[in-house]
């Protein structure tokens, strides 16, 4: 730079337009890096947000989820508190089925066992005052059916008639069972049976409602850390204001030495062509370094602009995790309802289970008085069987003594009639009239008031089953072993 000669100094407004710009550009810079810088302290405290909200998140996640946990064991619990009541319904079922099929087992035996129609068909002869007319015969005279020979008789014709008798009209001893008192208890069983699913069903989707809540409320939990990852973006803040710096640095250095030119081109001094093209260089220079300012600043306002978004994704997690805590509240007042159904579920199942018990008892009651009840029946069959033999004794002995006293009577007539012909006509008339007189005859005949006993008629097969079962023991059927 030269001083020009004296008398030749001249105005150079280029210089003061290069002024001019350079300061434009230095206070424009200037207002970039002011704004930069408000953006880097509110990216900052964006972060710190985000990093606080995240942490809040975090917490309400792991709560929620140790309170989901607690959630999946009530669920777990209750369902297995049904499992075990289950378990002692299906013990109970297969108890049932035994019992029911012990009775339904021996209702079937009842219904193959024959009765003679004897036994439950009315005859006259069984009638209590049968052996009136006996008494009113006039002068001793013996109704036949008390004979002995008339009963001997009657049986051999009522066995000859037998012999073609058509059993598939005989009634069975199942026919003299209360069939509709079976019925009632079985049906007792079976509603209060039906009571107890009914009681069952009520909390039967328990598990399944806590378990699809705990699934749900866990897949709503918002994810935390899920964010744009925080220190590069605060890092490239940092790298990009240091830029910046550093441009406002040649802004104002670049200022300085333009005022500095004009300021000495006011005292006089004249600036060669040289050196006025560095100026301009440098003045052309300006726009690039402020597109780069304003590039940062871009740069700048994106990482911002990230962070806003992240602390508002975080914002909203934490609004999410407030409303999972209301859902989680109401879950726990629902498990509480849940747990206390539950309690009373047990409690009246274990009251329904005690009167099925109870009632299973009859049916088991039931069953031993039908098999006692067949039991018996062949006992009946057996002791008929023994009194006909009785009967037929005692008949055979009272038919030896009628033939013995009617021997004696006849063998008493000759004897007289001999006598009456030998001695009767030199008797006189007058004299002892009884020696004409022929011997009593007698009979043998029921005590006075009795009448001849009647028993009814038994086939031959039916007494050897019967014998035969008695002697085995055949009473109890399958099914019925462990009851």
């Amino acid at each position: 730079m030269s001083s020009p000669p004296s008398g030749t100094r001249t105005e150079q407004p280029p210089l003061v337009s290069l002024v001019l710009q350079s300061k434009k550009a230095l206070q424009h810079g200037e207002q970039l890096c002011s704004k930069a810088n408000s953006l880097t302290n509110a990216s900052a405290q964006c972060a710190v947000d985000v990093l606080a909200l995240d942490a809040k998140v975090k917490w309400v996640s792991e709560a929620v989820i140790e309170q989901l946990k607690l959630a999946a064991t009530v669920a777990k619990s209750i369902e297995l508190r049904r499992s075990q009541l289950e378990r002692r319904i299906r013990e109970w079922d297969t108890i049932r089925s035994q019992h029911t099929t012990a009775l339904d087992s021996i209702l079937e035996a009842l219904g193959t066992q024959l009765v003679p129609p004897d036994f439950h068909q009315t005859s006259s002869d069984s009638s209590l005052f049968g052996s009136q007319e006996s008494i009113d015969k006039p002068n001793g005279v013996v109704d036949p059916r008390l004979s002995p020979t008339a009963t001997v008789r009657d049986d051999q014709l009522s066995r000859k008639t037998r012999q073609n008798v058509d059993r598939s009209k005989w009634k069975t001893l199942r026919d003299f069972v209360d069939e509709a008192a079976i019925e009632d208890v079985l049906d007792a069983v079976e509603g209060e049976r039906t009571r107890l699913d009914d009681i069952m069903a009520s909390t039967y989707h328990y598990p399944e409602t806590l378990s699809n809540a705990v699934a749900s409320i866990r897949a709503s939990l918002p994810v935390s850390g899920a964010y744009p990852p925080i220190n590069p973006i605060l890092s490239i803040q940092e790298h990009t204001t240091i830029d910046m710096a550093k441009h406002l640095e040649s802004l104002t250095e670049h200022y300085e030495q333009m005022a500095s030119a004009l300021h000495d081109s006011e005292t006089g001094e004249v600036f060669s062509e040289e050196d006025m093209k560095e100026m301009n260089r440098d003045t052309e220079e300006l726009p690039a370094i402020m597109s780069e300012l304003e590039d940062n600043v871009k740069e700048i306002e994106a990482a911002h602009e990230k962070l806003l978004t992240a602390k508002a994704t975080a914002k909203e997690k934490l609004d999410t995790s407030s409303s999972i805590l209301d859902d989680l509240d109401e879950l726990g007042e629902i498990m509480s309802d849940m747990l206390e159904k539950q309690q009373e579920v047990e409690e009246d199942c274990e009251d329904v289970i005690e009167g099925l018990q109870q009632r299973l008892q009859v049916v088991e009651e039931l069953r031993h008085r039908y098999v006692l009840y067949q039991s018996s029946f062949d006992k009946l069959l057996t002791e008929i069987a023994r009194r006909r033999q009785y009967r037929e004794a005692a008949e055979k002995i009272v038919e030896g003594m009628i033939g013995q006293l009617r021997a004696m009577a006849e063998e008493e007539r000759q004897v007289r009639d001999d006598f009456n012909a030998d001695h009767g006509a030199h008797i006189p008339a007058d004299l002892c009239l009884c020696i004409e007189n022929p011997p009593t005859r007698w009979d043998v005949v029921p005590f006075p008031g009795d009448v001849r006993e009647t028993l009814p008629e038994i086939d031959s097969d039916l007494l050897t089953q019967a014998r035969e079962k008695l002697s085995t023991g055949d009473v109890i059927f399958p099914g019925t072993d462990s009851l």
